[in-house]
């Protein structure tokens, strides 16, 4: 499984961006996708997740501001977060995973994707 994530950028605190991530390969397995978080010092942490049934999970922190979706289709799926309101504590390198949790055991990594939130 591959993961592309785009959609990073600088944007000013009270403004928008959506992050994008698509996977390909063998997507057959997939169940969860989402997207993690990590601050300069900080340790990684969840920000959004959604499952193949489409239920969701958000930290506490963007509840309300950011919006997960997934769109799934024979060769690919793409997750988006739809980032509103930002805040300068949103600022953060913005990770897109996605496992094969309960029947399989892995899970994948993208490549990190840069949001910088200006006060």
């Amino acid at each position: 499984v591959q993961l592309q994530a785009c959609g990073g950028g600088l944007v000013q605190a009270g403004g928008s961006l959506r992050l994008s991530c698509a996977a390909s390969g063998r997507i057959s397995s997939i169940n969860t996708m989402g997207w993690y978080r990590q601050a300069p010092g900080k340790e990684r942490e969840l920000v959004a997740t959604i499952t193949s049934g489409g239920s969701k999970n958000y930290a506490d922190a963007v509840k309300g501001r950011f919006t997960i979706s997934r769109q799934n289709a024979q060769t690919k799926i793409t997750v988006n977060l739809q980032m509103n309101n930002l805040k300068p504590e949103d600022t953060a390198v913005y990770f897109c995973t996605a496992d094969n949790f309960p029947w399989g055991s892995d899970d994948y990594w993208g490549q990190g994707t840069q949001v910088t939130v200006s006060s």
